[in-house]
């Protein structure tokens, strides 16, 4: 964050400057604004010939200062530096084409030769290219995800394990107990009911012979037993039924 700001702060001074230089002395006192911009293209080379100020070399500087506004909102690196390197080709063609003009260039105090604007030109080059070095950018998809604060892991559901049951008022009950079916011969199976709350009492269920208790689907039910009638050693599921246990559902609790 303070990387971007930085650099956006430099890159927005750097294009500051160069659209300024125009306006100040570039070369003998001329000003850059009255420069025009197809002599810089031309055989011909600079001439005298006074510029209008969007034929100018204002017209690339203006450019690149809002395509430097643009990067810093977007946070574009790339975009801030294109800007960067075309204020830079633009002040060092001219530089070629006057000194081709001039037979050379020339430095001196009394403010002949090259002036102040062309320091600005290629000083704001350089700060646009600083400022693109110094900001981040946007950054990639695991940068931003990175950032982002670690969710809470979601609670289980314990409603869609089929061997918990829950209770009255949506509270987690405790793990059912299986309910043993003794089929016919040595055979038998465990199964789980999903009922509410806890198991009733088992009541073994009798086939067609039983003779007490209440009648059940298959029979007279024993309501009350101790313990399930003994089966007969080696039978073959024929005679009497074997015993069956279980669980009765409680009625709903509202």
């Amino acid at each position: 964050m303070v990387r971007n700001v930085l650099g956006s702060v430099l890159a927005l001074l750097g294009a500051a400057a160069a659209v300024w230089s125009p306006f100040r002395a570039w070369y003998d006192g001329r000003h850059g604004r009255y420069y025009r911009l197809g002599d810089l293209f031309s055989g011909s080379g600079v001439t005298d010939a006074r510029a209008d100020l969007f034929t100018s070399l204002f017209l690339p500087f203006a450019i690149a200062a809002v395509v430097t506004v643009v990067g810093v909102l977007l946070r574009s690196r790339l975009l801030v530096a294109l800007a960067g390197i075309a204020v830079l080709a633009f002040a060092v063609l001219w530089m070629v084409r006057i000194g081709q003009a001039e037979s050379g260039l020339t430095v001196d105090s009394d403010g002949n030769g090259l002036g102040a604007g062309v320091a600005g030109a290629l000083g704001g080059g350089v700060l646009l290219l600083i400022g693109a070095a110094l900001m981040r950018g946007r950054g990639g998809r695991r940068e931003r995800m990175a950032t982002l604060p670690p969710s809470e892991p979601a609670e289980p559901s314990w409603q869609s394990d089929p061997a918990w049951n829950t209770g009255a008022g949506g509270q987690h009950g405790g793990r059912s107990e299986p309910t043993w079916q003794q089929g016919h011969g040595d055979q038998s199976e465990a199964t789980w009911p999903h009922g509410h709350g806890e198991p009733s009492e088992p009541t073994w269920q009798h086939g067609p012979a039983g003779t007490s208790g209440q009648d059940g689907p298959y029979g007279p039910t024993d309501p009350t037993p101790d313990r399930p009638p003994p089966r007969e050693p080696g039978g073959t599921g024929s005679g009497e039924d074997a015993p069956t246990a279980t669980w009765r559902r409680p009625p709903d609790q509202r």
